[in-house]
């Protein structure tokens, strides 16, 4: 955790169980944003269930109502290193045709990435666009429902 603010200290906090309203803001090591609920309704899900990464979770389980924190995440804790079986080359012939670099596609019931085309051979990437990256995320306790 790098940083927080603190309601009164009777406020309820967030625990396993609790359905939450949450506003945050992700952003890579080098200070990109990948993602934000600015200009959106808060992300809500249940604390504990699986619903959101597991460092996500962490990061709101303890929060009061108007509460703020950031808190930075190995990939671990996010979605995971990257795993290079996931990748994968098949021919040509037995992909869709047009397919271009950057296209989704569903591998084994898996969304995918086209990361290479050639006249032999499509190219895709099942790992997660955030796979192997460290994450961190700035989030404040909305509501708890």
């Amino acid at each position: 955790m790098t940083s927080s603010t603190t309601p009164s200290d009777a406020a309820r906090i967030a625990q396993d169980g609790d359905r939450v309203a949450v506003h945050y803001t992700g952003t890579l090591d080098d200070g990109s944003q990948f993602d934000s609920s600015a200009g959106r309704e808060p992300l809500e899900f249940v604390v504990g269930s699986g619903q959101v990464i597991v460092g996500f979770d962490q990061a709101v389980r303890g929060l009061a109502e108007g509460e703020a924190r950031s808190v930075r995440m190995e990939a671990s804790d996010a979605y995971g290193e990257r795993d290079e079986s996931l990748i994968v080359s098949v021919p040509a012939e037995h992909a869709p045709a047009g397919l271009t670099i950057g296209d989704q596609v569903a591998a084994g019931g898996r969304p995918a990435t086209v990361v290479s085309v050639s006249a032999e051979t499509i190219t895709i990437d099942a790992n997660h666009q955030l796979a192997g990256e460290a994450l961190t995320f700035a989030v404040e306790l909305v509501r708890i429902h």
